[in-house]
C-alpha cells in the first residue's frame, strides 16, 4: 500500500492512535476525543511546566497566584480559591502553604469574621507573575499559531460543550 493511500484512509481518531502508539484505530470516537484531550493538555502544559519549575513553581502555584492577583488587593477566603482553579482536586491548603512559605502569599484573618482566612498575593508574588506573564503569553502563542482566530473561537465553543454534558 502506497503513502497516499494510507493516508487517505486516515480516521478521525487515528491521529491520537499514532500519537499514544497504539496498533489499531478506537472504536469509540468519544474515548479517542477524551485521550486526545489529555494528551494534548499534558503536552501543551509540558512547556509551562518546565517555564514554572525555573521559577520554583508548580502550575497548580501560578494558577493559585493568578487566581489571587485578580482579586488583589482584598483576597480571597481560602475556602473560595479551590473553585476557582484549573485543578479542581487541588490540596488548597499545602497550595497555600507553599505559597506563603515562598512569600508570594499571605493569610490574614478577615476583620468582620475572625473564623475566616484571607489570603493575598504579596508584592513579591505580584513581581514573580509581573516577570511570568511574557514568556506565558510567548507560549501559548507559539502554541496556537496554526490556528486561526475562527478556529480557536470554534475550538473554545466545542470545549464549553463538552464541559456541559449535565446542562
Amino acid at each position: 500500500m502506497n503513502r497516499s493511500s494510507a493516508a487517505s484512509r486516515k480516521t478521525p481518531t487515528r491521529g491520537v492512535a499514532d500519537a499514544l502508539h497504539k496498533r489499531d484505530d478506537f472504536d469509540n470516537p468519544r474515548q479517542a476525543a477524551y485521550l486526545a484531550l489529555v494528551r494534548t493538555a499534558s503536552d501543551l502544559g509540558s512547556k509551562l511546566s518546565e517555564l514554572f519549575r525555573e521559577q520554583g513553581m508548580t502550575p497548580s502555584s501560578y494558577n493559585a497566584l493568578r487566581v489571587l492577583r485578580g482579586h488583589h488587593p482584598g483576597g480571597l477566603p481560602s475556602q473560595d480559591i479551590g473553585p476557582q482553579l484549573l485543578d479542581r482536586g487541588a490540596d488548597v491548603t499545602r497550595l497555600v502553604d507553599r505559597l506563603v512559605k515562598q512569600g508570594w502569599a499571605q493569610r490574614t484573618r478577615d476583620e468582620s469574621d475572625g473564623r475566616i482566612v484571607r489570603v493575598q498575593v504579596t508584592r513579591k508574588g505580584l513581581s514573580l507573575l509581573k516577570r511570568l506573564d511574557g514568556p506565558v503569553m510567548d507560549i501559548h502563542d507559539k502554541q496556537f499559531a496554526k490556528l486561526s482566530d475562527s478556529e480557536l473561537g470554534r475550538l473554545l465553543r466545542l470545549l464549553e460543550k463538552a464541559r456541559h454534558v449535565d446542562d
